[in-house]
C-alpha cells in the first residue's frame, strides 16, 4: 500500500524538528584551559652577611699644634719650607739670642760671686765653732755668723734658679718642631719682632699637623647607639669602648670604603641637642692619602656576622603597606608570602622573616601574577655581588 507524499513529507518534517530539539538539549564543549604564565624565577641566596651603619664624619690630625714664640726677640731665621715634613726636634725658626746671652752671663756671674761668698762663710763657720768650744766667742756672734752663711746658701739657690732660667730663654730663641708632621707656612718672616706671651698670647709662627695616623671624628645617632648596646649586652656584638672595635672609610672621591680603622673613643654623653654621640676612629695613613678637614663617610658593623637570605630588590611587591614576595610552590603555583625586610648586602635585600630557603620567588613579571595562578618557573641567577649562591638541586623547576 504506498502512502500518499505528503503523509511522508509531514513525517520528515516531525523527525527533523524531533532532532533539532535533541541536540539542542546538549551542553556546548567547554574552552580549552589558559597555558601556565611563564615567569623568571631565582633561589634566595644564603650567606655570612653583617649589618652595617653609615655616618657622615671629619678627618682630623691626631697631633694639631700652633707654633708660638716663648721668647721676644727680632726673627733672625727660618730653617724650613713651607708645606714639608719636619721631625720632632727640628730648628724651625731662629730669634736674636744676643739678649738671651748677656743674661745669661750676667746669671752666671752673680752665681759664681756668691758662690766665693758662701765659702769664705763656710771657713768663718768652722772657726766660730772652734773659738765657741774654747770659750773665745759668745752665743750672740756665733748665731750671727751662722745666720750670714745661711742667707748666703739661699741666695746662691736663687741665682742657680735664675741661670737656669737664662738658659731656657736662650734655649727658646731657637723655635724647635714639638711633634712631626707635616708644616704649614711661616705666617712672620725675618727681621719682624715676635712677641712671647702664655695662653696663647704669644705671636704665631706656624702650626704642624702629624699625618700618620689620622683620625675620624663622627656622629652615631641615639637610635643606632641603643641598637649597639642592646646586641653588647645580649652578647651579640663587641664593645666599641673596649678597642679593636673595626670601622672604615671612603673619602668624596673614591668608592666604597677601602681604609680600614678602629674606634678608640666613644664619647660619655649623647649630646641633647642633636641626639647624637661622638665617636672616633684611627686610621693607617702611611700613603699621606687622609689630610685633616676632609669629608668622610664612615661605615661602622653592628653586630657579628650571621647568616641570611638575600634575593633582589625586583622580587618585592606591596600589599596595605606590607612588602610581599611570590612564591611558585611545587605544584607551580603563586604563593603570596609577606616578609620582613633587613639591611641591603651586595645589592640584595635581606629577609629575616617570611621566607625559607630553597623557596624559588618570582623576580619578574610580578605585574602578570596573582596568588593560585598557574606558571613556568624558569631558573635564573640571583644578581648582586652576592648572588654565587648554590642552588638546591632537589628544588629544580
Amino acid at each position: 500500500m504506498r502512502l500518499p507524499l505528503s503523509y511522508l513529507a509531514r513525517s520528515a518534517l516531525v523527525l527533523a524538528f524531533c532532532l533539532g530539539l535533541e541536540g539542542c538539549s546538549q551542553p556546548p564543549s567547554e574552552a580549552p584551559a589558559p597555558p601556565p604564565q611563564p615567569v623568571t624565577v631565582s633561589y634566595p641566596v644564603e650567606r655570612d652577611v653583617t649589618d652595617y651603619a653609615d655616618f657622615t664624619g671629619r678627618t682630623a690630625a691626631v697631633d694639631s699644634v700652633e707654633l708660638r714664640a716663648r721668647v721676644w726677640g727680632y726673627l733672625d731665621k727660618v730653617n724650613f719650607q713651607e708645606g714639608a715634613m719636619v721631625q720632632k726636634g727640628d730648628v724651625l725658626f731662629e730669634i736674636d739670642p744676643l739678649t738671651y746671652q748677656a743674661a745669661l752671663d750676667n746669671a752666671e756671674g752673680n752665681l759664681a760671686s756668691m758662690k766665693a761668698r758662701l765659702a769664705r762663710l763656710d771657713a768663718d763657720l768652722a772657726r766660730a765653732r772652734s773659738l765657741l768650744g774654747r770659750g773665745a766667742m759668745s752665743r750672740e756672734e756665733f748665731d750671727k755668723v751662722v745666720g750670714d752663711r745661711g742667707e748666703t746658701a739661699a741666695s746662691r739657690e736663687a741665682l742657680k734658679a735664675a741661670v737656669e732660667r737664662a738658659k731656657l730663654d736662650l734655649q727658646y730663641t731657637k723655635v724647635t718642631a714639638p711633634v712631626s708632621g707635616r708644616v704649614s707656612r711661616y705666617v712672620v718672616t725675618v727681621g719682624n719682632l715676635v712677641q712671647a706671651g702664655d695662653q696663647g698670647n704669644g705671636t704665631l709662627l706656624t702650626t704642624i699637623v702629624s699625618v700618620d695616623p689620622m683620625y675620624a671624628y663622627f656622629d652615631v645617632d641615639e637610635h643606632t647607639a641603643l641598637r649597639v648596646r642592646q646586641l653588647v649586652r645580649e652578647g651579640k656584638s663587641d664593645s666599641p669602648r673596649d678597642g679593636g672595635f673595626p670601622v672604615s672609610l671612603g673619602l668624596a672621591n673614591e668608592d666604597g670604603h677601602p681604609h680600614q680603622g678602629t674606634i678608640n673613643f666613644v664619647d660619655n654623653q649623647v649630646n641633647p641637642r642633636t641626639g647624637t654621640i661622638r665617636a672616633r676612629g684611627v686610621f693607617a695613613n702611611k700613603e699621606q692619602v687622609l689630610l685633616p678637614g676632609l669629608f668622610a663617610r664612615v661605615r661602622a658593623p653592628i653586630g657579628r656576622p650571621h647568616k641570611a637570605l638575600l634575593v633582589s630588590e625586583r622580587a618585592f611587591d606591596s600589599d596595605q603597606g606590607q612588602k610581599i614576595v611570590y612564591v611558585v610552590n611545587d605544584k607551580h603555583k603563586v604563593v603570596s608570602r609577606s616578609v620582613r625586610l633587613g639591611a641591603l648586602h651586595g645589592g640584595l635585600r635581606e629577609i629575616t622573616d617570611g621566607l625559607k630557603r630553597g623557596e624559588m620567588v618570582i623576580v619578574n613579571g610580578l605585574q602578570q601574577v596573582r596568588p593560585g595562578l598557574s606558571v613556568e618557573p624558569k631558573l635564573v641567577e640571583t644578581s648582586g655581588s652576592l648572588a654565587s649562591a648554590n642552588v638546591p638541586k632537589s628544588n629544580k623547576p
